[in-house]
């Protein structure tokens, strides 16, 4: 597999796949000003002057052709905290990759057009988590005290990446935020704070290192339980698994074409969802698997059916779309 790696002080794990390398270097410089776009495919020198190039791990391998591995776009978490970011990133891109995708970072502050355009190059998204909340705006509801603020450029982002999925079916894969966001984005809404509207004795987030936070109870018949078959325990016909977590608000009315797929039992949280679709995979996982692939047999088989599910995507046969747009 051929890995195109990103070397800088603060996206030393970005990835941006390219169409085609016409040598054989195994580092491609990049300027500081547009790190995540290809300027140049023959530099020798180890790296730039502003520290940032290309490498390729499989130097004799010099095309992208139908053996190369698919293109995942993922927007940085969000817009204004790098420390989030740098923190909560790279877990995303090293699942990705453990699944044999390319991940395709799309930057924060990117212009629409350029968001546009990148996502002419990927064939799946991935929505990850936030230390934001989605603003109850956009579901109706006036900001209740204990609501966070919002990152208005982290949604634009999401909403252009699932108009361009929905729009050519790609898949995707929605974890925490990115999941109540998918919710939102199909008009549905969500709790504002689970301590104020539930009073909920689960803890739903007791910290980062907290591997079995809570069960969670899958729906039979769904593609989650298909996933999850082979990786959990079904008690008296209920497939039961553990997740982590890390939340306070969750999933209220579920959103246009979408069914939930499980919920922690003890208090009816809904904790996945998915469209009602057999031939388009959107799934979307109030937890983050990304956090346990080293753990949980579930995490790695999620990220192992949404990469497969990549694998299988052919486009649409539309005239137009967000990312041609």
């Amino acid at each position: 597999m051929t890995i195109l790696r990103l070397k800088c002080p603060v996206f030393n794990r970005l990835r941006h796949p390219h169409r085609k390398l016409n040598c054989l270097e195994s580092r491609i410089c990049l300027k500081n000003a547009e790190k995540n776009r290809l300027l140049t495919h023959g530099c020798t020198a180890p790296e730039s002057e502003n520290g940032y190039y290309l490498e390729t791990l499989n130097p004799q391998l010099n095309t992208l052709g139908n053996n190369m591995p698919v293109r995942i776009a993922i927007p940085e978490p969000t817009t204004t905290d790098a420390a989030y970011n740098a923190r909560s990133l790279p877990p995303y891109l090293s699942a990705l990759e453990s699944a044999g995708a390319v991940p395709l970072v799309i930057p924060a502050q990117e212009r629409q057009d350029e968001v546009a355009r990148m996502l002419t190059e990927a064939q799946g998204i991935l929505l990850p988590g936030s230390g934001f909340d989605v603003n109850p705006e956009s579901y109706g509801e006036a900001r209740s005290p204990e609501c966070g603020p919002q990152d208005p450029g982290r949604t634009a982002i999401d909403e252009l990446l699932l108009q361009d999925a929905f729009n050519l079916h790609k898949p995707i894969l929605a974890i925490c935020h990115g999941a109540q966001t998918l919710n939102v984005w199909r008009n549905g809404s969500l709790m504002q704070d689970l301590e104020t509207v539930l009073k909920t004795p689960v803890n739903h987030r007791p910290g980062r290192d907290v591997v079995n936070a809570h069960p969670i109870h899958i729906a039979s018949g769904s593609r989650l339980a298909a996933i999850a078959h082979a990786t959990s325990k079904e008690i008296e016909g209920i497939v039961v698994d553990y997740c982590n977590s890390s939340h306070h608000q969750a999933i209220a009315r579920i959103g246009d074409n979408l069914r939930v797929t499980a919920v922690s039992p003890q208090d009816q949280v809904i904790e996945a969802v998915e469209l009602d679709s057999p031939d388009h995979f959107v799934m979307g996982v109030q937890w983050h698997p990304e956090r346990t692939l080293t753990v949980s047999p579930l995490s790695l088989a999620i990220f192992a059916a949404f990469v497969r599910a990549v694998e299988a995507w052919r486009p649409r046969n539309l005239e137009t779309s967000v990312a041609r747009a």
